[in-house]
This record gives structure tokens, sequence and C-alpha cells, in this order.
């Protein structure tokens, strides 16, 4: 047991050191800076594609984009290949921001859990899902890591301020 709980705790202290430097240098989370990370990896993409890269559900992805176009470090915009499907990509700021941090630990995470064998991977998975289901955490969306979960409602309305603030843009630049 020792041997698991030593584990976890030098995982959860690489993620945590990881986080703080983030935000020490550059003043956002590290999982604001990892999903910028990801966009500059992958360039434009939906929302389900960066939860799909940052191995996350779409609505904890949602909620860090949301915080990045706030801040002007990605932008929204329709897809150049099918104008019904909406991409977030990195604005000039934000890869301006990226040129001075360092990869996230969650990249060095996913790095190695896709370089373990299928069957130890498989029997992490199992394990740690017996042990979320023994946590009583199971039926919990598993936020990205470090992320503070926004007040109740905020979400919501930042989805409905978001549309009419683009709206209003596209607006003035037909006018």
């Amino acid at each position: 047991m020792r041997e698991v709980m030593d584990g976890i705790r030098r995982i959860v202290r690489l993620l945590r050191v990881s986080a703080r430097a983030s935000e020490r240098l550059v003043g956002i989370s590290g999982a604001q800076l990892f999903v910028l990370q990801q966009l500059a990896e992958a360039g434009p993409c939906s929302i389900n594609a960066l939860a799909e890269r940052t191995l996350t559900h779409q609505s904890s992805v949602s909620v860090v984009v949301a915080r990045l176009l706030e801040r002007g470090l990605a932008t929204r915009r329709p897809s150049a290949e099918d104008g019904r499907r909406v991409e977030v990509a990195l604005s000039p700021l934000g890869r301006a921001l990226l040129r001075e941090t360092p990869a996230m630990a969650q990249a060095r995470l996913i790095t190695g859990l896709r370089r373990l064998e299928p069957g130890a991977r498989e029997g992490l998975a199992q394990g740690l899902s017996a042990l979320v289901r023994e946590l009583g955490l199971e039926g919990n969306e598993a936020p990205l890591f470090f992320e503070d979960e926004p007040a109740p409602g905020r979400a919501r309305a930042m989805k409905k301020t978001t549309p009419r603030k683009n709206k209003k843009e596209k607006s003035h630049g037909a006018a």
C-alpha cells in the first residue's frame, strides 16, 4: 500500500509543482496552459477534439476555453472546412505567452501512460477505477488538474454572453 501511496504522491506533486510554476511564470492556471499548449500542437480544433487531446470531458475543456477566451489567449471562429462547426485557436497573445513557458506535467503524464504496455495500462485503469468507486467518486466529472470549478451558473452565464459578443463583433465588422 505504501508503494501505491508513494506513487500517487509523486504524481500529484509533479502536477502541483508544474501548475504553480505556470501560475507564477505566466499568470494562468496549469490547466489553461496545458490547453494552450495542446492548441499550439494541434492548430485550430473543436472543443470535442481538444477534449480528446487532453484526455478529459468536453465540458471540462469548455470551462477552461471560456477562461482563455475571456483573457484573449484564444479565439473562437467557424471552421474553414465546415462553417457549422466552431473551432478554437491560439490568439497572437496566446502564442506569445507560450514562448515563455515550459511544457506542462500533464503532457509528461500522458506520454508516460502511452509508453506503458497495453496490459499495464489496462491494469492501472482497472485499479484506479476500483479505487474511485471505493472513494465514492465514480459519478463525479473529472476536471483538468488544478482547475477551479466555475461558480454555480457561471458556465451557463459565459455561454450566454459569449455568443452575444460574437454577434456584436460581427455586426460591427459588417457595418
